[in-house]
């Protein structure tokens, strides 16, 4: 009688292109795997840079940018998934908190209502809002969060974010004191990861948070090999997987 492999869980996991992987944006990639349930995955690839810097994407949001020593940090390549949208990594800012309501409110009208934060960052026009929360099919709705759209990296102390009002906060120096932003994301079906990972397309190894906030992208493949004691030239194409 056989029985049913365990599901794995690569949430909070780096996966590290094997050199034998030699599609152009996957290619010597690092992904820092968001979220991985039986039904999927989600990731962001850390290492790719789009040539757009947080100085540029500011400029183009009609935003200043509260830290100027973010300027030149680049924007990267997230994935090949809606790649015109904005995802930003960083750490867990806590729950909401409750607001005491003033001791004698005036009547309530539409135009109290905030307007949505929740939006395309670099959208076409007439693009429509993106989901709000990256999240895989049928997984728990995330816990209450600071931001409108906010996916939380179980086990991580890291959150997702998608919608503006994270870089709103960060356009008057607040906001996280750490992040990573990318354009677009990655994901898997259910199934596929755990089947390029069993063909051999895929290294794995639990996530530095270091590495995604103080290395500079060009260092990050060399850096992630490093946390498996590897090196690039170790691993021949079609090698297999420690």
């Amino acid at each position: 009688m056989t029985t049913d492999a365990p599901a794995i869980d690569l949430t909070h996991h780096f996966l590290i292109a094997m050199p034998g992987l030699s599609d152009e944006l996957f290619g010597r990639s690092v992904v820092y795997v968001c979220e991985h349930t039986p039904k999927g995955a989600l990731g962001l690839i850390i290492n790719k840079p789009t040539g757009l810097t947080l100085g540029d994407l500011f400029e183009r949001l009609d935003l200043p940018l509260g830290r100027p020593e973010w300027a030149d940090l680049p924007v990267l390549r997230g994935g090949p998934l809606q790649t015109e949208r904005g995802f930003v990594l960083h750490e867990d800012m806590g729950e909401p908190q409750p607001v005491a309501p003033p001791a004698a409110p005036a009547p309530a009208t539409a135009a109290d209502a905030p307007a949505s934060a929740l939006g395309a960052w670099m959208q076409a026009a007439g693009g429509a809002a993106p989901p709000a929360a990256p999240a895989v099919e049928d997984t728990p709705a995330p816990r209450p969060t600071v931001y409108a759209a906010t996916l939380k990296v179980l086990g991580s102390g890291l959150e997702l974010t998608t919608s503006r009002d994270v870089l709103e906060a960060v356009a008057v120096g607040a906001g996280p004191r750490q992040m990573l932003v990318t354009l677009g994301y990655s994901s898997w079906g259910e199934g596929q990861l755990e089947s390029e990972i069993g063909d051999n397309a895929w290294l794995t190894v639990p996530a530095d948070p270091a590495l995604l906030f103080d290395v500079p992208p060009q260092h990050r493949y060399e850096r992630a090999m490093a946390l498996l004691g590897l090196q690039p030239w170790m691993l021949a194409p079609g090698a297999g997987r420690a």
